[in-house]
Order: C-alpha cells, then sequence, then structure tokens
C-alpha cells in the first residue's frame, strides 16, 4: 500500500473530512512545493495549509515536521505553525495548519527597504540564534534527528543520482543544537510593516550546526546588503562559505530531480 499522496488521489476529499464544521470557499494549489503537495484551504473560519507527502520519505519527514513546530512553538520570539498530524483512510500521513497571515521574505526582498531590509536580516540571525538555544532535554526523538543523517539519506537513498554535496564536511563540523535545516528565504514570513514575524516548514530539522542555517539563507540570491547586514552576525565566514557551497550542490540536485520526475512544480525561486 503507497504510504504517499499523489495528485491523483481525492484531496478535496480528505481536506473536507478533515475540516467537517468549516465551510470551504476556496482551495489554491501551492506550486512551489517540493517535498509535499502544498493545498491552501480557504474556509469561513479561516485559511489553512495542507502538506500531503510526495513519497514514501517526505511521509517519514512530515511526522518528524509536525514534531519539530510543535515542540519548538512558543519557545523563541517568532510564530510557528501549530501542525495537527492527520492520518487518511489509507493511514498516509499529511498536516494541516492554520495560515500565519504575512508575506514570505522571498517575495519581498528586493522590495525593501533599506531599514527593513537590515532589520529582517538582524531577525533571522536572532531567530536562528533562539533556535539553537533551546534545551532539547525531553525533546521527542524524532526533533533529534542529526541534520547530517537527514541529507545524507535524501541523497543516497531518494535521489537516482547523487548530489555533490560535502557530506564528509556536514557530518566534519556537525553540532548538537536544534537546526531550522532549510532556513531559505521563503520559509521566513513578514507581516504587513515588512517586520519578520515567523519560521515555516520545518521538514528538514533537526540537530546539527547553526552555521548551516547560516549558509541555507544565502545560499540563494538575496541583495547584497541583506547579506552583509546578516552575516555581520557571524564570525565562522570560513565554516559558513563551505556550507554555502554544499546548500547549493543540494539544490541543484533536488532541482534536477523534481524536472524530472515533477515538472509541474515551479521552480522560479531558485
Amino acid at each position: 500500500m503507497a504510504k504517499f499522496f499523489t495528485t491523483k488521489d481525492p484531496l478535496d476529499k480528505i481536506i473536507a473530512e478533515t475540516l467537517p464544521e468549516k465551510k470551504i470557499l476556496e482551495t489554491e494549489h501551492i506550486l512551489t512545493g517540493w517535498t509535499n503537495i502544498v493545498i491552501e484551504v480557504t474556509t469561513d473560519k479561516g485559511s489553512y495549509f495542507f502538506r500531503f507527502p510526495r513519497n514514501p520519505f517526505w511521509s517519514r519527514m512530515i511526522v518528524k515536521d509536525a514534531a519539530v513546530c510543535n515542540f519548538v512553538e512558543g519557545k523563541t520570539s517568532f510564530y510557528t505553525p501549530q501542525m495537527k498530524l492527520c492520518y487518511d483512510s489509507k493511514k498516509r500521513p499529511f498536516s494541516v495548519h492554520k495560515k500565519i497571515e504575512g508575506y514570505t521574505l522571498g517575495d519581498r526582498i528586493y522590495h525593501l527597504s533599506h531599514t527593513a531590509l537590515t532589520g529582517a536580516a538582524y531577525d533571522v540571525a536572532k531567530f536562528i540564534k533562539e533556535l539553537s538555544g533551546i534545551d532539547l532535554r525531553g525533546a521527542p526523538e524524532n526533533v533529534k534527528y542529526p541534520l547530517s543523517e537527514f541529507l545524507h539519506e535524501l541523497d543516497y537513498e531518494h535521489y537516482k543520482k547523487h548530489i555533490d554535496a560535502d557530506h564528509d564536511y556536514i557530518k566534519e563540523t556537525e553540532g548538537s543544537s536544534l537546526v531550522h535545516g532549510d532556513l531559505n528565504l521563503g520559509n521566513i514570513l513578514l507581516d504587513e510593516n515588512d517586520k519578520v514575524i515567523g519560521v515555516i516548514d520545518f521538514c528538514f530539522a533537526g540537530t546539527g550546526n547553526p552555521n548551516m542555517d547560516v549558509a541555507r539563507i544565502i545560499s540563494r540570491p538575496a541583495p547584497k546588503e541583506f547579506e552583509e547586514a546578516f552575516l555581520s552576525q557571524f564570525s565562522d565566514t570560513e565554516e559558513i562559505s563551505r556550507m554555502k557551497k554544499a546548500w547549493q550542490d543540494i539544490d541543484n540536485g533536488y532541482a534536477e530531480h523534481i524536472r524530472t520526475n515533477f515538472p509541474e512544480i515551479n521552480l522560479n525561486q531558485l
């Protein structure tokens, strides 16, 4: 029995069964979801995001995503989704959470004033430091899944063609702090005043070196003044630079995988 979802599944029916007391007004497929089929659902009682894993690997990881979100919630200065983990009649996991109103930093970053841009850089640095400072005693075991093991499994068991990431260096420099693991600009939320208010998508999260989160932010294009203000908060520039290269290799490998297997997904964010 399949442990994942495809667009041929009756997703609208599953959504309706998950929200029985709400009137569904609109559903929209978000075409930038790499790991999951992402659907925004507007109801008479607010908007929700549903995530349906695309393969068995991401089915396992969405369980971890929910565990990390619920463990982190309230432990930083920023909003994180209050995630509900659900299962359909075939025992396939999927998640749902109420929408955090705002815009992604990726969508807004080239439209921000200098003040908003540097403010966002400092806030993202603050989030990384707060996240890595969370006490993991008592955390669920899958919250402490090492990022290096996740990335290695993603490469060697998920891809048919291995990505050219520096797995040895990622493992060699690994720490035991909680890291987001995929802290790209699309996972950081701004409010209507362009202030960082929240972080989403903890599917890659686990234990590791906080500099992996630092490097992830700058591994995709961003204004120079944002990058300079952001990096000024950290000192290990050589390590961050090498980790940045690893993330770019991971992105390139995964993009090739997506283009081959899921051509409907929008890769414009790269």
